[in-house]
């Protein structure tokens, strides 16, 4: 099989694209030195893709109706059992639907991807799968994961379990809506802003954002290769640590993973608080849009865990700010040219490609009307510091994200943990059809102030569920060092056995 070779007209069509002149003469010349470069390819075409194998079968599935559905968390449901024995045995997951499970559709919440059938499972999936899980399906997320609401997700918004017509918080919506109404035990989620830790805030189940790198991204739609997390949602802390010690681990197909180090988590559970030092972190309950009782309950919640023998104190740490700030032309400008240019997958980095997605993605540019108003305005702005500045934004603030992390690990250098509320608010209403541009997008990103941040830095995070504001969850945010997700365990393992937090 042979490739298309370019004709003298594109060739210049080319030149012309990278400021190059050329005379038809010279172009077809050219055209002449450039064939047996296209033999290459010719030969690169006719070898087979190097595929991860599959290891379990699984039946062709379904998407579920309204009736079997009522909150939209689900996408596709299809049942993957694994191995007889194993650590999570007897549980069962599902997964969010960015993440690869051969044979199985995955939109990611996008009608332009509608149609596309993974190939192979993603890394996570045949290591949950050889400890034993039962995959039940892919649950519903935002489009292209670029919202922190739950109303931008093909083709309908998903609803929070504790009320009907309630952001369940968003991008991993599906995820945490099905952990918290107890149709699955565990949930995998991404997290580029906070996707794993809103919905769990909202929904009132712990999600653990990991180390950047921890747990391998290999087989999950990116958004943007320095920014993308993948960790586990549960209903409570010993089954989320249980997770990550299936997930974590290097695979050598990810570029993210660097000095990974792992640990036994579940060592960790039983430790108590005593003796650790807790810094609640003041710039966390300073966000414009905060909830005073928000506030209150997750100050109430540090109290208890003071109580508990914990030494806690009030920290400032300006840098929170920065991080929060340094988001936006990393996640945008990032994302425009790799996500969407780079048709998911782009380029520089060694390790495991998804031809097929990147076959299907590219067919955004003729459906572009389809495109969520959340993923234009990042691509807006992404595109115009792209263009207009020629990417120096993003290159500064990728330099200036060390310093962020610096200051974070000059607080955990003095403190095991840090905390403060996972968002500065509760679920809020649904925008409804016939909103704004202005609403749709505001209720998006109006929840991130706090969020956005460790996924700049890295630091691991997660929202443990800490209280009740008028019948819908609070989330407090525990944030560790490097590597140190197990501590994040043991304060929240603490504070899950002292207190009902639906009674707080």
């Amino acid at each position: 099989m042979t490739i298309k070779r370019p004709t003298t007209t594109q060739l210049l069509d080319i030149a012309s694209r990278l400021h190059i002149q050329l005379t038809d003469a010279q172009a077809e010349e050219y055209l002449a030195m450039m064939q047996a470069n296209f033999d290459a390819y010719d030969q690169i075409d006719a070898l087979p893709d190097e595929i991860p194998e599959v290891k379990y079968s699984r039946d062709a599935g379904y998407r579920p109706n309204v009736e079997e559905n009522p909150l939209n968390a689900w996408y596709y449901k299809s049942k993957v059992t694994g191995a007889s024995t194993g650590r999570l045995s007897g549980l069962s997951v599902v997964l969010k639907d960015n993440v690869a499970l051969a044979g199985v559709p995955m939109m990611n919440g996008s009608s332009t991807l509608e149609g596309f059938i993974p190939a192979y499972d993603a890394t996570i999936v045949t290591r949950m799968l050889d400890e034993g899980v039962t995959v039940l399906g892919k649950a519903t997320c935002e489009h292209f994961c670029l919202s922190g609401g739950s109303h931008t997700s093909d083709p309908a918004p998903v609803h929070n379990p504790h009320r009907h017509g309630y952001s369940a918080g968003g991008s991993s919506s599906g995820s945490a809506v099905l952990v918290a109404n107890g149709e699955v035990d565990l949930a995998i989620a991404c997290d580029q802003g906070g996707s794993i830790r809103i919905p769990s805030s909202f929904c009132g189940v712990y999600g653990l954002k990991p180390t950047h790198g921890l747990v391998p991204y290999t087989g999950i739609m990116p958004i943007e290769n320095t920014i993308d997390h993948a960790g586990p949602i549960s209903r409570n802390v010993r089954d989320n640590a249980l997770l990550l010690g299936v997930l974590a681990g290097h695979d050598g197909l990810d570029p993210r993973q660097y000095t990974v180090k792992t640990d036994d988590y579940l060592s960790y559970l039983n430790r108590g608080v005593k003796g650790l030092k807790i810094g609640i972190v003041k710039e966390g309950f300073q966000l414009t849009n905060m909830d005073d009782r928000v506030a209150e309950k997750v100050r109430s919640a540090a109290k208890k865990i003071e109580e508990l023998g914990a030494i806690v104190e009030e920290i400032s740490l300006p840098e929170h700010y920065l991080a929060g700030a340094l988001w936006t032309p990393i996640g945008c400008e990032g994302l425009t040219a790799q996500m969407m240019h780079g048709n998911g997958m782009g380029f520089n980095w060694k390790g495991q490609y998804d031809i097929g997605l990147l076959d299907k993605h590219k067919d955004w540019r003729q459906q572009t009307d389809k495109l969520s108003p959340t993923l234009k305005v990042c691509m807006f702005v992404g595109q115009y510091g792209i263009e207009q500045y020629a990417g120096k934004y993003y290159a500064k603030a990728q330099n200036i994200a060390r310093r962020a992390r610096a200051a974070y690990d000059q607080k955990l250098a003095e403190y095991d943990l840090l905390l403060m509320p996972t968002v500065p608010i509760v679920a809020q209403p649904l925008p409804d059809q016939n909103s704004s541009l202005t609403e749709y997008i505001s209720k998006a990103f109006e929840m991130i102030g706090n969020t956005a941040a460790q996924d700049i830095t890295g630091h691991p995070a997660m929202s443990v569920p800490c209280g009740v504001v008028d019948g819908l969850p609070v989330g407090m945010m525990l944030i560790g060092r490097y590597f140190a997700e197990g501590t994040i365990y043991q304060a929240a393992a603490a504070f899950e056995s002292a207190v009902d937090w639906h009674d707080c």
